[in-house]
């Protein structure tokens, strides 16, 4: 049995899956230290395998069209799960209607439920009801905790002495998690002791050790918790590398959480990923994405520090267009870029062994 930390997890995406509103399912397909996932619920690729959906190679993971259906298949195979994890991401965070009835008929099983929106289980009577009633924990990734366990900003971020990575981006939902697992992986995979320092309920999910929450965090503590984060994982872990996941960017008119990051996180050096074939911010048609050239001067700017790197997000191209697109984008900004997801890291890790303290 694969040793995880909170057991067997299906995954709620209706409607969602391969989408950008479905990104919290498919960091938990693609990697998750938390669950073991046992399959997806989402009626459009119903009876597909998530992997070969998502990235185009087969993880084993089923697609299933409705609850019902995932039942009856996972109990013969064995593999009854646990938990029920809402994978959805919607702009602004709130639980779709549809979902409810979904969630209450996986507590009467006694199963636990795991949300990260914004859209709080654990506020509705009902379901708290029926999660005692039947024996399940519900749990609010998003909830705020107490602000007496929260961390207001100290300067001990400046006595980590080890390469610290911020991985920004250019926009929401373009896979800057990914990136940095994808990086922390490969750096462990070279030698080096890496540790990844989440700032989204996903990266919470996928069982980062090191995490903050920055969607729902009381802006006053924002910085604290960053910076508690950074010196934790320094502290505990002794590594070689911290790699700092980003949030937003710094130009989405939504999502500027590009600021706390570079503020708080300190990181030695920033890589940028991007979209190449994206226009316009993801979710608000008419907002012209800024130009790559002007959000690398943003950011060198407001941090004092260097874009390394570029991942590219090869949503759009075809596999043949991916690396012509990667030498575009050096040529246009004089930086290497690399699609790490079709790829793989090791370039990037490479480029990074360089600066490593």
């Amino acid at each position: 049995m694969k040793r995880t930390i909170d057991g067997k997890a299906l995954v709620y995406c209706e409607g969602a899956f391969n989408t950008p509103n479905g990104k919290t399912a498919h960091g938990l397909v693609r990697f998750t230290e938390r669950y073991e996932i046992v399959g997806v619920l989402d009626s459009t690729y119903s009876n597909q395998d998530a992997g070969m959906v998502l990235d185009g190679k087969k993880n084993g993971i089923s697609i299933f069209k409705n609850l019902e259906s995932a039942i009856r298949e996972l109990r013969d195979m064995g593999d009854t799960p646990e938990t029920l994890v809402i994978g959805l991401a919607p702009d602004g965070g709130r639980l779709p209607v549809e979902a409810k009835a979904v969630i209450k008929k996986a507590l009467t099983y006694g199963w636990n439920v795991d949300s990260g929106l914004h859209d709080f289980i654990s506020n509705d009577t009902e379901m708290v009801e029926l999660a005692e009633e039947y024996g399940g924990r519900i749990r609010d990734i998003r909830k705020t905790p107490p602000r007496h366990k929260l961390h207001f900003f100290t300067g001990a971020i400046e006595k980590v002495d080890c390469l610290k990575l911020a991985i920004l981006g250019t926009d929401s939902a373009i896979g800057k998690r990914t990136t940095a697992w994808l990086l922390v992986h490969a750096l462990r995979k070279a030698g080096k002791k890496a540790e990844m320092i989440g700032t989204g309920q996903t990266a919470w999910l996928q069982g980062a050790k090191y995490s903050m929450i920055m969607d729902s965090c009381i802006n006053d503590f924002v910085s604290g918790e960053i910076e508690h984060a950074v010196v934790s994982a320094y502290k505990n872990e002794n590594p070689d590398v911290i790699v700092i996941e980003g949030q937003g960017s710094l130009m989405n008119p939504a999502y500027p959480g590009g600021f706390e990051i570079l503020a708080a996180g300190r990181p030695d050096y920033v890589i940028l990923q991007h979209a190449p074939t994206r226009k316009e911010y993801d979710g608000f048609p008419g907002y012209k994405l800024h130009p790559l050239k002007k959000q690398i001067s943003a950011i060198q700017t407001i941090s004092g520090k260097k874009v390394i790197a570029i991942t590219v997000n090869h949503e759009g191209l075809k596999d043949d267009e991916i690396i012509p697109a990667c030498e575009r984008i050096s040529i246009e900004t004089g930086l290497p870029a690399f699609d790490v997801l079709k790829h793989g890291a090791e370039p990037l890790v490479q480029l990074i062994k360089k600066h490593i303290k």
